[in-house]
């Protein structure tokens, strides 16, 4: 079927537009802007609404294999698409972790028959994620691995590490690290502060996250490595990721929309919610990692989605389980950004669609003529209370329960096919 949007804000991250046109699909691509519409084509009109590409979320957590009581694919993908998401690129901190070339097709497979979008899968940089045996990265790749991280578990064995970077390097794939040194960061709870210790909560200073960037930097330098930093929120960091690009070096740096939008002081009344891994910053922080996107030092922004059952979250602040959910929740809490006059629409979508997938070697990601057709169409006005209930994960810890947002997801395309909204 050959669709024509018409009457649609378009919102181009590669050429930084926005402004009102038109858009046809064909074949699941777009094949042309701003163009009449074909002959029997279906005319959508988008009433002067947002349409931009879908999301690639880089960096969430499906609970398959493993934790599907957290999460499915099936789970994922729905609220991912009810949130403008048509990419997730999951996490390998699965049980078992996805550190086999089987694993990784089963997981595959998996996602292919059950979700609604794109599902694309990140490997373990190390056997098991324990830090001291690297993973046949040659084999996954040829299974389909975007790129290989441990996530929150940080290897302090630097020689494993360099000898991972080494043989990644000499493949061409992309790892992703998580900057955090692992001893400084052991057992914490929030960022250390008067903050903490007024609630009495153990605390980790934010220079743990510059100590772990500058050691991976390092061994970036000496491996010459791709390499993505997940999450960069502390102002302290920035200095030395400025650096590494400044250099030359082939690095990147992502952030959650909720280092973005919230601080420290939102823990409140021991809200475990609100903990995260890493901790939420202070308002300083905040501030400054929102300039870092604007500026383009900080390349991605991503929901990390981390989903965790009631009885994982419902106790003490320090035994609490960390992470939220945030597929369905990105967008809207993005538009904080825009209405604050922090980001603009096309520099916001850069960092949710363009740079992610420019980055892992995905087509998505743009409005250009060849380009698959994964399209979101919104309303960046139009305000509303979170209920979490009404989220369409397994898990429904979300930190903006209750509160006021602004931004409305109408329609997801995925190839050109409604996937969320209105079947066309």
């Amino acid at each position: 079927m050959t669709l024509h949007f018409t009457n649609a804000r378009l919102i181009n991250p590669e050429t930084g537009s926005d402004a009102l046109g038109s858009l046809t699909v064909a074949g699941g691509l777009i094949t042309a802007l701003d163009g009449p519409a074909p002959e029997g084509a279906r005319i959508i009109d988008c009433g002067g609404k947002c349409l931009a590409p879908g999301i690639v979320d880089l960096g969430v957590k499906i609970g398959e294999p493993g934790e599907r009581h957290r999460e499915s694919f099936r789970s994922a993908g729905l609220a991912a698409a009810a949130g403008g998401v048509t990419t997730i690129i999951a996490r390998p901190d699965t049980a078992p972790a996805i550190d086999t070339p089987e694993t990784l097709e089963f997981v595959t497979r998996r996602a292919r028959d059950a979700s609604p979008v794109r599902i694309h899968h990140m490997a373990a940089l190390t056997k098991g994620r324990a830090g001291r045996e690297m993973t046949e990265i040659g084999f996954l790749l040829d299974a389909g691995a975007l790129a290989f991280t441990d996530c929150d578990h940080v290897t302090t064995d630097s020689k494993v590490l360099s000898r991972a970077f080494t043989y990644a390097r000499s493949l061409g794939a992309l790892v992703i690290g998580h900057p955090q040194d692992p001893g400084l960061s052991a057992g914490a709870a929030v960022t250390s502060g008067k903050f903490a210790s007024l609630r009495g909560l153990p605390g980790v200073h934010p220079l743990a996250e510059r100590l772990g960037l500058e050691r991976d930097l390092a061994l970036v330098e000496m491996t010459g490595v791709r390499y993505h930093a997940d999450q960069i929120t502390c102002a302290q960091s920035l200095p030395a990721l400025a650096r590494a690009k400044d250099a030359g070096l082939d690095v990147t740096a992502g952030i959650s929309i909720h280092h973005l939008t919230l601080n420290d002081l939102d823990v409140g009344d021991y809200r475990t919610f609100f903990k995260l891994t890493p901790p939420l910053r202070a308002e300083a922080d905040r501030l400054a990692m929102v300039q870092a996107v604007a500026d383009g030092l900080i390349d991605v922004i991503c929901s990390m989605h981390t989903p965790q059952d009631e009885e994982s979250k419902r106790l003490p602040f320090e035994e609490a389980a960390s992470g939220a959910v945030g597929l369905q929740t990105l967008l809207p809490a993005a538009m904080r950004l825009y209405h604050a006059g922090a980001i603009d629409l096309p520099g916001l979508f850069r960092a949710l669609a363009l740079n992610p997938a420019r980055r892992l070697g995905l087509p998505q990601g743009r409005l250009a003529t060849g380009a698959p057709a994964d399209l979101v169409l919104f309303d960046p006005d139009t305000p509303f209370v979170l209920d979490r209930a009404t989220l369409l994960s397994k898990s429904r810890n979300t930190p903006f329960d209750g509160e006021r947002l602004e931004g409305k997801v109408l329609a997801t395309y995925l190839g050109g096919a409604s996937v969320f909204g209105p079947q066309e």
